[in-house]
Parts: structure tokens; sequence; C-alpha cells
């Protein structure tokens, strides 16, 4: 009893002391409107990679905040949004195509956290792009019987060099005259290949010049040595005698029997350029995926 008694007391206290002050007490003045808030109408939306962007027009009539929810198939959560009054554009991150329709909730609240009209619009995301990571690449032995060129120089740099190993050896085309660009060395892989790397090194012997090297480059690949494809481009490329040069991997999205490492432009504007060794890999890459990845 003792223990209820002390509890009571104290209860009584405050509801005394709580009683005797509600009389000084002054009502607590709600900011902003209080009245019905308007509906959101107009709403559109626009499938992104891997987003949706939704803009609406504000109503005529008044409301103080806006809120929107929707489920997340991806974490399989309700997600609330609150904006402003002024507002007219969100942005939602982290959607999939996978999903389909996304269904928005709008509505509108006054001061009072009193609810409007609650508008529904459903919308698609874009396709979520996936992630490319190189694993590993692996060296294609290259001989010379499967090289080829367009623009060799006669009397030194044979195309031979280009794959002997040695990079104090050079290739050259042809400075004795003017040979149109592009100029390329063109390569009979005799299977197939897909995924890959190129490098080079530049020639080592002439330091005193940084003209004559490739400066822009395509690359292109054929399945018949005469229809051609270019599915990426270098440019950037390093000037100095001996450097060393390792594209990053390119992803035809198909494989091919035949390669140009096609010169379109060269340092100090030669009409000419030369290397000290050529070389291609195979390129294994993993894909992440985040429209077939497992979901947990």
């Amino acid at each position: 009893m003792k223990f209820n008694i002390k509890y009571t007391i104290a209860a009584l206290s405050v509801f005394m002391f709580t009683a005797g002050c509600d009389d000084k007490l002054d009502a607590i003045d709600v900011i902003g409107y209080t009245g019905v808030p308007v509906a959101i109408e107009t709403v559109t939306s626009e499938s992104l990679p891997g987003q949706i962007q939704l803009r609406w027009e504000v109503p005529a009539g008044d409301f103080s905040y806006l809120k929107i929810w929707y489920y997340d198939p991806l974490t399989k959560e309700t997600v609330y949004k609150i904006v402003s009054k002024g507002t007219t554009e969100l942005l939602i991150d982290e959607t999939r195509a996978r999903f389909g329709e996304y269904e928005f909730n709008f509505q509108t609240f006054n001061a009072n956290d009193e609810g409007g009209e609650i508008k529904v619009v459903r919308a698609l995301s874009g396709v979520a792009p996936a992630s490319y990571t190189l694993v590993s690449r692996s060296q294609i032995k290259l001989v010379a019987e499967q090289l080829s060129t367009n623009a060799q120089e006669p009397s030194e740099g044979p195309i031979k060099n280009a794959v002997d190993g040695d990079k104090n050896t050079f290739f050259h085309t042809n400075w004795h005259e003017a040979i149109p660009y592009p100029q390329w060395i063109q390569v009979n892989l005799k299977e197939p290949h897909e995924n890959f790397l190129v490098g080079y090194i530049n020639r080592t012997d002439n330091s005193w010049t940084t003209s004559g090297r490739p400066s822009v480059v395509d690359l292109q690949i054929s399945n018949n040595g005469i229809d051609w494809e270019t599915v990426g481009t270098l440019d950037g490329l390093p000037s100095s005698a001996g450097s060393e040069y390792i594209s990053t991997f390119f992803m035809p999205g198909k494989t091919f029997t035949y390669f140009r490492f096609s010169v379109t432009s060269a340092t100090g504007s030669s009409s000419y350029w030369n290397i000290g060794e050529f070389m291609m890999y195979d390129a294994e890459v993993a894909i992440d995926d985040p429209e077939t990845a497992p979901l947990d």
C-alpha cells in the first residue's frame, strides 16, 4: 500500500497543478492554410535509365504541402516523400523496368495535416544500366602472316616487326609518298573473338621527336575482311618514344574474325606513323545487370 499511495499522491499533484494552470494557457495558432486542400490533377512521367521522372502542375487552389508515396518492389517497402507547395517535379532513383508499372499516390495537406483527394499515377521505369568490370586479359598470339597494311614504307619498318616481340624494332608507314588516311594494320585472327583490348609500344629509337605517333585510331571489326564496323575510337594517345599504351576493353556484342587498327591522324600532322610493337588481348568481363540480377 505504501508504494501505491506514493504514486497516487504524485499523480494527484500533477493533475492539480495542470488544472490550476489551464486558464493561463493560450490557444496554439496554426500557421498556414487550414481549408480543404485542393488536389493535384495533372501529373506526367518520363522513363529514364533506372529512374522515373515525375512532373506535375501546381493547382490553382491552396494547400500547405504534398505527400507522395509508392511501393518499391526492390526494397519491398513503401517509400514516402514530402515536398513543399511550390515543388513541381521529383526524380525517383533506383527503379527497374523489370517491375513493370509503379503506382504513385499524390495527396495534398493543409496546415492541420488534413488530407485532400488522392491522385493515383502509374509510371514505368527505363531499363537500369548494367555495369561491366574487366576480370582478366590474355594476349592473343599474333604472327607476321596474319598482318597486312595499306601503307607499308618500302625502305624500312616492315609490318612483321610489329609482332616480333622486340620493341626496339619498328613498323613504319610510307614516308616516301603521302598516302591518305586512314592507314591501317589489318589482322586476320582466323577464329572468332569478341570482347577485346588493344595495345602498342611507341618506337623506341627516335626519342628526338614526338611526331609520327598514332593520334586518333578507329578500331574496326569484320567477318569477311570486306565489310567493316567501327566499334571504338582511341585518342589522347602517348607521344613519347617507348611509351606503352593499353586500351580499355571493348564489347562489340558480336564475334569477329578480322580486325583493323585504323589510324586516322598522327602527331605532328605527319602523313605517316610508326610503332615498335602491336598487341591484342581477349578480355574476360564480369557483367552486373540490375534488370536480371537475383532478388533477395
